[in-house]
């Protein structure tokens, strides 16, 4: 058989992936839509554990599991990245008003500077503190070259792909080091994400613990008027800036801020927009995206190198815990804690997903915040670089 048979016999027996990934994310959707409406008691107290959007995550992946399909290759993640996230950032953005900005302020910005500050310190930190009790951290870390792992790590964290790839190069990661890095990294995403969205939904009784009263008002009413004019030039508009963006803008990170300008200037500029039309929009959009994305989860790669992935858990943890301190003192609502730590370590696509589940009109600053992380993760990985040097 000659290559070119070869490829083609490969193409045909992969070819029903696509429909059945299809099949999966919109059997995914109608399941999160179900849940949400539901009102029987012992269904509510499930989805006060587990909230109905991470089902889009989960149930993915366990048909995947369960049948063991491999539906990581198909082309719906391409088109999740270029279609359906840029429409949902433009839908999450047109539903904010500069109002809100300006009444969220200047806190939850530095909760998450703060996040992402002691990501880059922590390592050093360990490090430092174990260093009078042993030498086994130090010999594995500095001695043995681990910290060229931990420095992508940090840019995957705070910046994406793209920064971990970067800083790869930087410090000079061995391949077979940055293998065992990408498989632990997927992992601890994967269940800090689940973690994140069971700490949003306990912010309220954090509250009431640290006796924080800090509450943010409701802007954009979930009824969305029957004006037919109204809301198809609202859908027209969101539709039309997504294509102008997929044909003028090549750089992902570029394309989300055009992205998040587009919609401010569209929920803000114009007096007939649906604000509330585009707030379904973007739940719906976010539901779908993390559908897709559940049908990446592998939970045949938990198996890890023990040592290192506990240094990397406490590292995590202690992150969080930081972040609470910081915003006890601040008296900042706790939700914003699991809203900023996965703007910091999720990204665009699940920090709104896990805000969405406490309070879907927080998603615009998750996005804002996410961009931040995007931008900044580099510069971030760079200081850990640098910090590990010293030694």
């Amino acid at each position: 058989m000659t290559i070119t048979e070869r490829a083609t016999f490969n193409a045909l027996i992969e070819y029903p992936a696509l429909p059945i990934a299809l099949l999966l994310t919109l059997f995914t959707v109608f399941i999160v839509t179900w849940l949400t409406r539901q009102e029987t008691a012992w269904i509510r107290r499930i989805l006060d554990w587990f909230p109905a959007i991470l089902f889009a995550y989960v149930v993915p992946a366990l048909v995947t599991h369960s049948f063991n399909l491999d539906l990581s290759g198909v082309v719906l993640h391409q088109w999740s990245k270029e279609w359906i996230i840029p429409i949902a950032i433009v839908s999450v953005m047109s539903a904010l008003s500069i109002s809100q900005l300006k009444v969220i302020g200047a806190r939850p910005i530095g909760l998450f500077v703060s996040g992402s500050f002691i990501i880059a310190v922590l390592p050093i930190l360990i490090l430092l503190a174990t260093l009078p009790f042993t030498d086994a951290l130090h010999a594995m870390l500095i001695d043995d070259g681990y910290w060229k792992g931990l420095v992508p790590i940090v840019g995957s964290w705070i910046g994406g792909s793209t920064s971990q790839l970067v800083l790869k190069e930087i410090v000079g990661c061995p391949e077979s080091l940055f293998l065992a890095i990408l498989v632990l990294d997927n992992v601890l995403v994967n269940l800090w994400t689940i973690f994140m969205f069971q700490m949003i939904k306990r912010s309220d009784w954090l509250n009431q613990k640290f006796g924080i009263k800090d509450e943010v008002p409701d802007f954009v009413s979930e009824t969305v008027e029957h004006d037919a004019r109204r809301n198809t030039l609202t859908v027209a508009a969101l539709v039309a800036t997504a294509i102008a963006a997929y044909f003028t803008v090549p750089s992902f990170i570029w394309k989300i801020v055009v992205l998040s300008i587009g919609g401010l200037l569209l929920g803000n500029a114009i007096a007939w927009w649906s604000h509330a039309l585009a707030l379904k929009i973007a739940k719906f959009s976010i539901v779908l995206i993390m559908a897709i994305l559940g049908l990446k989860l592998d939970f045949n790669g938990f198996g890890l190198p023990i040592s290192f992935a506990v240094a990397v858990v406490v590292w995590l943890l202690l992150h969080y815990v930081f972040m609470m301190l910081v915003a006890r003192a601040f008296k900042l609502h706790m939700a914003w804690v699991p809203i900023a730590s996965m703007a910091n370590l999720g990204g665009i696509s699940t920090a709104p997903a896990v805000t969405a589940a406490y309070n879907e009109e927080w998603m615009p600053h998750a996005v804002l915040l996410a961009i931040l992380s995007m931008v900044s993760g580099t510069a971030w990985g760079g200081l850990t670089a640098y910090l590990f040097g010293l030694f």
